[in-house]
């Protein structure tokens, strides 16, 4: 975290940009025979085309500090300047948990909009402009990786950022490997395409264990069978303690056909008493949603339907 404040970094004379370098590096025609030889543009607004195959020297400058900056939640050669407190930090993220720590006051909470930035400061030689890719004094690139809609820099590139004009930010995996659904509004694996259950604002909503945020957590979502999402990491944490049901439907959440097996060897092994032996209850599968009448047992009762133990009694 940096407090509010330009930051002054002594640089040497090798290390100053002259504009006239800058036109080795972005390639402002894209038709030249120089543009086929530019790193493929991921997004119309994100990371312009860099010609990275001129000589040693801009090779060397573009990866001038490269992983040296940054904080814990990206790699990058700028601190940005927050639009709501005005104060320097290095990300978003940084901001949001000092604005929002426990020995803030509540009035004074809050989370930076993330396009609103509009100030940046390089790290190397601690110019402060206007937010863009390059540094206009030092030249030097401030994220391999950057989004002028999301105002995102990072130089962590094996992380496969993209831009999902559908969810309006910046997300990892590969847009390869990923599809926006408008139904949910948010992206899902492609694996899912076809089959995914579509609920309305799947992920605009907390997570049902942690109550974070899900549609711009930074923590690995999954969506349950059911169709509702919840953190990878907060599912396994239920699996831990032995719950399989969804936190807001009640629905398993794995195949549970080997649980269900056991259930039938208890329930034979274990007879009800006499009085109870011919008792009818009336009960609601929470799997498939029917409704049946069967012989109670104290341990559980089976659907009739799908043969699932995961019921409750309605009547009786």
């Amino acid at each position: 975290m940096y407090t509010m404040g330009e930051l002054n970094v002594e640089h040497s004379e090798d290390q100053k940009f002259e504009s006239k370098n800058l036109e080795t590096i972005i390639c402002e025609d894209k038709n030249s025979k120089k543009a086929d030889k530019c790193t493929p543009q991921l997004d119309s607004k994100c990371m312009p085309n860099v010609c990275l195959e001129e000589d040693g020297k801009v090779n060397d400058f573009l990866e001038k500090g490269c992983s040296l900056f940054g904080c814990s939640h990206y790699r990058r050669r700028c601190h940005i300047r927050a639009p709501c407190c005005n104060e320097i930090y290095d990300c978003r993220h940084c901001h949001n948990e000092a604005k929002n720590g426990i020995n803030v006051d509540q009035k004074d909470r809050h989370d930076m909009p993330r396009q609103e930035v509009s100030q940046v400061i390089c790290s190397l030689c601690g110019t402060e402009q206007q937010v863009q890719q390059f540094c206009i004094n030092c030249g030097v690139c401030m994220g391999k990786y950057f989004c002028a809609t999301c105002k995102l820099f990072d130089d962590d590139i094996s992380k496969k950022q993209y831009h999902c004009i559908g969810c309006g930010i910046c997300r990892i995996g590969g847009s390869e490997n990923f599809f926006h659904c408008y139904k949910c509004g948010c992206c899902h694996s492609i694996l899912l395409k076809n089959s995914h259950p579509c609920i309305e604002g799947a992920m605009h909503h907390d997570c049902p264990v942690c109550f974070e945020y899900l549609f711009d957590s930074r923590n690995n979502v999954t969506v349950m069978p059911c169709g509702h999402t919840i953190h990878q990491n907060c599912l396994k944490e239920m699996r831990d303690h032995f719950q399989y049901a969804c936190p807001l439907c009640s629905k398993s959440v794995c195949d549970m056909s080997k649980v269900w097996e056991k259930f039938d060897l208890e329930i034979a092994a274990t007879p009800m008493p006499e009085p109870y032996q011919n008792k009818m209850v009336w009960i609601l599968c929470n799997d498939c949603g029917k409704t049946s009448e069967v012989q109670f047992h104290v341990v559980a009762q089976k659907c009739l339907n799908c043969k699932s133990y995961n019921t409750r009694q309605t009547r009786g």
